[in-house]
């Protein structure tokens, strides 16, 4: 197992990151809250989790070492894979996690795209005993909280990484948001395609 990827970042897209580790270039998918945080040309140390199928080696990269516990906890449950786990990490917080399995509170893992009440209702079921109840100050419930609009953020950070100025980047999201007017925001990945498009006009 590749426990962690040490180097400088360089290149960033939606959903994915490369890391420069002694002049070998690791491909790192990640949610969009892990990415906000890679900035091309800075050095990082990216926890991750790397999973094997017959025709495919992929590398999972977490914000930290909690997230990707969580994100390997998650796939033993039956009908959950890798892409399905950070689906999930990119809609919820670890702890969000756990409190939803915990209290069997379905309305918040149907939040994710891909799991409808039957899926929920298998997840709280084989992970209830897995996951254990939140840890720490458990105070971070979903992602991008609407009230702060912390999704601003991670897109604009996107957009910078993806070569884009600042300048455009805040015009890009100004208009995602004028397009939104005030409806609860959808992933900050299907937000940072819709800037893109905006970008490219």
């Amino acid at each position: 197992m590749i426990a962690f990827v040490s180097g400088q970042v360089a290149a960033a897209g939606p959903d994915g990151a490369v890391i420069d580790v002694h002049g070998v270039g690791l491909a790192v998918q990640c949610t969009p809250a892990t990415l906000a945080g890679l900035r091309v040309g800075d050095h990082a140390k990216v926890p991750t989790s790397l999973v094997v199928r017959e025709d495919s080696l992929t590398l999972f990269g977490f914000a930290d070492d909690d997230e990707r516990t969580v994100f390997e906890l998650l796939q033993t449950a039956s009908g959950v894979g890798p892409r399905l786990a950070l689906a999930m990490l990119a809609v919820h917080t670890p702890n969000a996690l756990r409190r939803a399995v915990a209290t069997e509170d379905l309305t918040a893992l149907t939040k994710v795209p891909g799991i409808g009440k039957k899926g929920a209702q298998r997840i709280v079921l084989e992970l209830k005993d897995r996951l254990g109840g939140p840890v720490g100050d458990g105070a971070a419930e979903v992602r991008a909280p609407a009230a702060a609009e912390a999704w601003r953020t991670q897109v604009q950070m996107g957009l910078i990484n993806l070569g884009w100025s600042a300048k455009d980047a805040d015009a890009a999201v100004d208009a995602v948001a004028a397009d939104l007017d005030g409806a609860e925001a959808p992933p900050v990945a299907a937000l940072l395609k819709s800037a893109l498009k905006k970008l490219a006009k």
